[in-house]
């Protein structure tokens, strides 16, 4: 039987991504990514709940989206699930911890490098979190074929 590993996220960094490298050089860009999940509970009401996922990027990736990513910066990963195991050297017990390998990433709110520039600028208001659709759009899908 085949087996099929894919993870696709989009939520918001929960701190600044973490780069380090190895002994050869390769970058290993380490983040938290927050997934909000919206339900009604039992009593009706609207909920939210948030899922925190351990996520790593490698190489050349990695580096880049550490260059152009800060907590609370909105991201758009796809990736695979990691289970890592291993004995703990204090108590001898077993550990492991589950985590994803990002294979690739897109731009949710469009790139602004971490560092300003020295010319200033308005901030990222470009992205789609700053466009509205037509009021006659929003919400009617009375018309629409799905």
């Amino acid at each position: 039987m085949s087996s099929f590993n894919k993870v696709i996220l989009m939520g918001r960094l929960t701190r600044d991504p973490e780069v380090r490298f190895t002994q050869g050089g390769m970058a290993i860009c380490g983040l938290s990514i927050a997934v909000n999940e919206r339900f009604k509970g039992s009593d009706g009401d609207w909920q939210d709940r948030a899922t925190f996922v351990d996520v790593t990027i490698f190489g050349k990736r990695g580096e880049a989206f550490a260059a152009y990513h800060k907590s609370g910066s909105a991201a758009f990963i796809e990736g695979k699930l990691r289970l890592d195991q291993w004995d703990d050297k204090q108590s001898g017990a077993k550990r492991s911890k589950l985590f994803v390998v990002a294979d690739s990433f897109e731009f949710v709110n469009g790139a602004e490098k971490k560092e300003k520039s020295s010319q200033g600028g308005a901030e990222d208001d470009y992205g789609p979190d700053s466009w509205s659709a037509p009021a006659h759009d929003q919400g009617n899908f009375d018309n629409s074929p799905f």
